[in-house]
């Protein structure tokens, strides 16, 4: 049996199993799935471990093992065209549909403040107060790279990377040759290390959908599940609208983008984290796609570090439900002035918890809506950002897939 199919069939089990549990009602089974949740957590973990490490090697050998420093840019200027239009498309499809769906919604009276709310959001407040362009821009360059690594501030450590390994590529070709092996037999190790990791997906993924698919059955009540809902249901939406455009513009059959998709996607499910789903990115990329090694070893680090193709859905879907809770009627304007946003904010958020929330607070009293809808939004976020992680991560082959292609036509062109 395949590794993906026998993760898909934990996830399956775990899925069927908590929902289960969750209408027996009985409390030592669902005290016996939350004692599971740790096992997850550590499989986690195992992966995230390897993420920093690999992140560095992929991007210095993709970097300093080409002598053309032009090409570099050429290929960092494909990258950010295609980030960028990958995120206008969404914006653009997911403004009418939006609007469609919460058109289907009556006016209410009272509703009840989702528990924690209120303090997701004095907590949001409390940070956005410090959170500043100018502070984040200085925070580009870390000081200490290894603090910054240790932290997980992926985009300083990117950006790190990406001048070390300039430099490398323009040292002597004894010290080039010999740093560049060094960090592909870095990468190639951490590789090994997560293939041995995904043995344990299985149990992995179980530990980690069983005690969200136990507590999931009160969120998806009322008004909070319609919400739910719409965000989950426009997340797949447009994640199923990716394969077309592959299809199409990457030149990649669906059932093999399908086939080379579904391990990456099935880790962002089951983790919520499209960092963790990096190892097995690169390595469906280079072995079922075929991508160069160059194109993977660039797009992808960066991708899982700065495209968040889903923030288009999530920030608009999150506006107008916030809207229509507090009775704060919406025009068209302001939707696609959230949508758009997330275009070019979605770069900028800081790689803080939560940072997504600090940079969406001053474009809700922009448009009129309060800043404590954005409590609302976290409190309820578990299950909708599953979808969303998934979104992300199918965005991050597909974006590596066009950067690749629109390779291949230059290099004919020329």
């Amino acid at each position: 049996m395949k590794e993906s199919t026998r993760v898909l069939l934990a996830l399956v089990a775990a899925i069927l199993l908590g929902v289960l549990i969750a209408a027996s009602h009985n409390a030592s089974l669902i005290r016996a799935a939350d004692a599971i949740a740790p096992i997850g957590t550590l499989w986690v973990n195992g992966i995230r471990m390897t993420v920093i490490p690999l992140v560095v090697s992929l991007l210095i050998t993709g970097v300093a093992s080409v002598s053309d420093i032009k090409s570099i840019g050429r290929l960092g200027g494909r990258t950010l065209v295609t980030f960028v239009l990958l995120l206008i498309g969404v914006a653009a499809v997911i403004i009418p549909v939006a609007l469609a769906m919460f058109g289907l919604l009556q006016p209410h009276g009272a509703l009840e403040v989702p528990a924690g709310a209120v303090e997701a959001a004095n907590e949001i407040s409390a940070g956005g107060q410090t959170q500043t362009f100018s502070a984040w821009l200085v925070s580009l360059l870390p000081a200490n790279p290894v603090a910054t690594a240790a932290s997980g501030a992926m985009m300083p450590l990117i950006l790190f990377t990406l001048l070390l390994a300039l430099a490398i590529a323009r040292s002597p070709e004894a010290s080039r040759q010999t740093l560049t092996r060094f960090f592909r037999a870095l990468s190639d190790a951490m590789l090994i290390l997560v293939r041995w990791i995904i043995l344990a997906a299985p149990l992995g993924v179980f530990a980690l959908v069983l005690p969200l698919a136990v507590h999931a059955g009160g969120t998806l009540a009322g008004a909070i599940g319609f919400y739910v809902a719409a965000y989950s249901i426009a997340s797949v939406a447009v994640t199923l609208l990716l394969y077309p455009v592959v299809a199409i513009a990457g030149r990649i059959p669906l059932r093999r983008f399908a086939r080379a998709a579904l391990p990456p996607q099935l880790i962002a499910f089951s983790s919520s984290s499209s960092i963790a789903s990096l190892p097995a990115l690169v390595e469906t990329a280079e072995k079922n796609l075929q991508l160069p090694e160059r194109v993977t070893g660039f797009v992808l680090p960066l991708a899982v570090s700065t495209f968040k193709i889903a923030a288009p859905v999530s920030w608009t879907i999150g506006a107008l439900f916030v809207g229509w809770f507090y009775g704060v009627p919406l025009p068209a304007e302001s939707v696609a002035t959230i949508a758009f946003a997330a275009v070019f904010l979605a770069f900028a958020v800081p790689g803080i918890p939560r940072g997504a929330f600090i940079m969406l607070t001053p474009l809700f009293l922009a448009i009129g809506l309060p800043a404590q809808g954005i409590g609302i939004l976290i409190a309820v976020d578990a299950i909708p950002d599953v979808f969303a992680t998934v979104l992300n991560t199918t965005g991050h082959l597909v974006a590596a897939a066009l950067v690749a292609r629109s390779g291949t036509r230059s290099d004919e062109d020329a």
